[in-house]
């Protein structure tokens, strides 16, 4: 057996910052309840979170997102494709609608999230729809801020 390396948290922030950390978490679900509004996809939600925690590179999101698609009936094939998702054609159009709005959003200051992204994601899921993806896409990037900056949450051995 292999043991694990640990990464050292670098700040508790939930004990440090408990009122934003519960305002996250008010904000996280108030982005979920838009999407539900919205009629998109619980699976979808899943791979737009864990889209942007790649990029991010908070592992804890990654790790939960991951599972979280699982457990909404993504399969571990399209799972572990969405890190090439452009190059792979086991997503639909929506779906990459979706992921290009998500990575747009979250490399902000390199896109300026352009004008065809926003077009496609509005065309596959209409103007709530897309609004709601950009609210998701806000979330969780604030999510992965805190997480890679302070390190906060593990991830254990499943």
């Amino acid at each position: 057996m292999t043991t694990t390396i640990a990464i050292p948290q670098r700040l508790d922030f939930d004990a440090l910052a408990p009122i934003f950390s519960r305002a996250m978490s008010t904000l996280d679900d108030a982005a979920t309840q838009q999407l539900d509004h919205a009629g998109i996809d619980p699976a979808l939600r899943e791979l737009v979170r864990l889209r942007a925690s790649q990029l991010n590179g908070c592992a804890y999101c990654v790790d939960m997102h991951s599972r979280a698609a699982r457990k909404e009936g993504v399969t571990a094939q399209r799972v572990d494709a969405l890190a090439v998702w452009p190059e792979s054609g086991l997503f639909t159009a929506a779906e990459r609608a979706a992921f290009a709005l998500t990575e747009d959003v979250t490399r902000l200051s390199e896109t300026h999230v352009p004008e065809p992204t926003v077009s496609a994601a509005v065309a596959e899921f209409g103007e709530e729809g897309a609004a709601a993806l950009i609210a998701l896409s806000t979330a969780i990037n604030m999510w992965n801020t805190v997480g890679v900056s302070t390190r906060c949450w593990s991830v254990s051995p499943a």
